[in-house]
């Protein structure tokens, strides 16, 4: 176990003092706007799932090890905030922002490693899951502010949110959901529609409607809670 981890640790500690590093070199030299720099962040962390679930062997050492990244990078991020220009270098949107953000992350990739890979022992659904909100998160943002022209407002929507975010949202959802299904061919290859269309229709709503930016942990868990029935209902 302990071997396990530290080589599985070791391997995410390298991606992530790789890409991050590249990405902070690649905004020093290119012009880029702060979304687009924000989405390539948040592509890094997106990526980091697939060590989360191949560096490790062991479901429950590669859930203790994403605690244990909290608890290591936690204390480096709060020292950092301290630093002059670092909220403008990361483009946080409010002060604490990206704290959170880690605690979040995280702790929704520890309960999914638990629940589809420690308890149903499937853990293609953790990548299912997590790229459902993951890219089509990144989807919606981008061409949200790019193409938005249709807005939806109300009490229970945080801001101004688009339709046109919304679709994004949906049909990568749809295609990232899909393409695990068939990469992984644990259902009947005609129930692949219906539950890529339903995991990618219940996400887009789930993030229309989270405020407080908490759909990192509502829309991974609400992909999750229909896949699961789905899946083991056409199963093959």
């Amino acid at each position: 176990m302990f071997v396990e981890f530290i080589k599985g640790y070791g391997i995410l500690l390298c991606y992530f003092a790789v890409c991050a590093s590249s990405a902070l070199v690649l905004r020093r030299f290119v012009p880029m706007p702060d979304e687009l720099f924000r989405k390539i962040l948040h592509m890094i962390l997106l990526g980091s799932i697939f060590g989360w679930m191949y560096a490790f062997k062991t479901w429950w050492v590669s859930a203790i090890a994403a605690i244990v990244f909290i608890l290591m990078v936690f204390p480096i991020l709060a020292f950092a905030e301290r630093v002059p220009g670092y909220s403008q270098l990361l483009i946080e949107r409010k002060k604490g922002e990206i704290k959170r953000s880690l605690i979040v992350v995280f702790v929704m990739f520890a309960i999914l490693i638990c629940l589809c890979w420690g308890w149903l022992g499937e853990r293609y659904l953790v990548l299912a899951s997590v790229l459902a909100w993951g890219l089509g998160d990144a989807a919606a943002a981008l061409v949200g502010k790019r193409f938005g022209r249709h807005f939806v407002r109300g009490r229970l929507v945080e801001g101004c949110k688009s339709l046109e975010g919304t679709f994004a949202m949906f049909v990568v959802s749809f295609i990232s959901v899909m393409i695990v299904l068939i990469a992984h061919d644990k259902v009947e290859w005609y129930a692949c529609i219906p539950i890529a269309a339903a995991t990618s229709a219940v996400c887009a709503i789930v993030e229309l409607y989270t405020k407080n930016g908490m759909d990192t942990l509502t829309c991974p868990l609400a992909a999750a809670a229909v896949l699961i029935p789905l899946v083991h209902l056409w199963g093959v």
